[in-house]
């Protein structure tokens, strides 16, 4: 009986000492395995809601130089005006090509003359050689000068017919429909067809180009035929339709954008060339790039770097690619998924290989 009681006590005594224990090892294990709040990478915000800057030109644009030299004897178009193609511009006095016209003409006029001499001679030496009057070398040479005479009637008439076309650029002329945007010259003003200078610029703007330089991450979204919204700050409330019409079909290496031109509609003239407007795609489906919290990121000495949580619990140290950078939330383009379970607020001694507790389930962030 004695050792019965004995026996009794210590099992009342020990049993809740071991259970105890027991507890406290449990505890213990469990605290030592670190918990974390995951987050899983969301869609991010898409560009076909980023404006982009745009710069309005002219469908057709060109300088006006003169061909002619001389004088500016009178223009009859100002800036602003809008002409016709053809219509007449301004007209120049050229007395020097004048004076080069008319001796062109004399010499060809002497040049014909000699020639009609070549021919009667020609054909004389032709009949006394029938007779055997003269030799044939006599009559080789006549025949070579009227070849030679020929000739030289050609030269001629090539001369007043380029003399002629110089002439008839005297008369400065519209060479399509458009708005005169630069008058550059005044009457009296030396003109010199080899200077360069330019005269009139004009302008077609019934028509509009609009280039505009889209990111890499946009530029495959982007193709010929989708359309586009054009806003300019001086029209507030105010949107005009374009639409893309070609691609540079490369990017610059400079800055890494892909120049993309637009047209849009300028029937009523409200829109001035030359203008800074904000282009807004609204027929790209391109599917944007994830999205992380910045919280998640880890700089470490081998990159930037984020914590994934396995199926097994262990963290795995994966390398990232950032994008932009929207405030809370960066643009990740390489490292992750949209399933990967990424670790919020990592501590700085979080190793590859650690076992560790999901808090919650995992949220996705996506771009504000």
């Amino acid at each position: 009986m004695v050792l019965a009681v004995i026996a009794i006590a210590l099992t009342v005594g020990f049993l809740p000492r071991w259970r105890a224990r027991q507890a406290l090892a449990v505890e213990t294990r469990e605290l030592a395995v670190p918990t974390v709040t995951v987050v899983s990478p969301g869609p991010s915000k898409p560009f076909a809601g980023v404006p982009l800057p745009g710069e309005v030109k002219p469908f057709i644009e060109a300088s006006i130089n003169a061909r002619a030299s001389g004088y500016l004897k009178r223009w009859l178009t100002d800036i602003g005006d809008n002409v016709k193609e053809g219509q007449l511009l301004a007209e120049i006095d050229t007395p020097e090509l004048d004076q080069e016209l008319v001796r062109a003409r004399a010499e060809l006029a002497q040049a014909e003359a000699a020639l009609e001499l070549a021919k009667s001679t020609a054909a004389r030496w032709t009949e006394l050689l029938r007779t055997a009057s003269v030799s044939d070398q006599e009559n080789a040479e006549k025949q070579a000068d009227l070849a030679l005479k020929s000739a030289t009637v050609e030269a001629a008439r090539a001369n007043v017919r380029r003399l002629e076309e110089l002439k008839s650029f005297a008369a400065v002329t519209a060479p399509f429909s458009g708005t005169i945007t630069a008058r550059n010259t005044d009457v009296g003003q030396l003109i010199s067809a080899s200077g360069g200078k330019e005269l009139f610029r004009l302008a077609q703007t019934r028509t509009l180009r609009v280039h505009v330089r889209v990111p890499q991450t946009l530029s495959r979204a982007v193709e010929p035929g989708q359309q586009a919204e054009l806003t300019l700050a001086e029209l507030p409330g105010r949107k005009f339709e374009a639409k893309i019409v070609r691609t540079a079909g490369a990017m610059e290496p400079d800055s890494r954008t892909l120049l993309i031109e637009l047209e849009v509609d300028n029937a009523r003239g409200e829109i001035l060339a030359g203008s800074y407007a904000q282009v807004r795609f609204t027929d790209i489906a391109a599917e944007g790039t994830l999205t992380l919290p910045s919280n998640t990121l880890l700089f470490r000495a081998e990159g930037m770097q984020v914590g994934l949580v396995s199926s097994e619990g262990k963290v795995d140290l994966r390398r990232v690619k950032l994008g932009r950078d929207f405030g809370q939330v960066v643009e990740v383009l390489e490292g992750v998924s949209r399933s990967d379970r990424v670790i919020a607020n990592p501590s700085d001694s979080l190793t590859a290989g650690t076992t560790v507790r999901i808090a919650q389930s995992a949220k996705t962030l996506t771009a504000r």
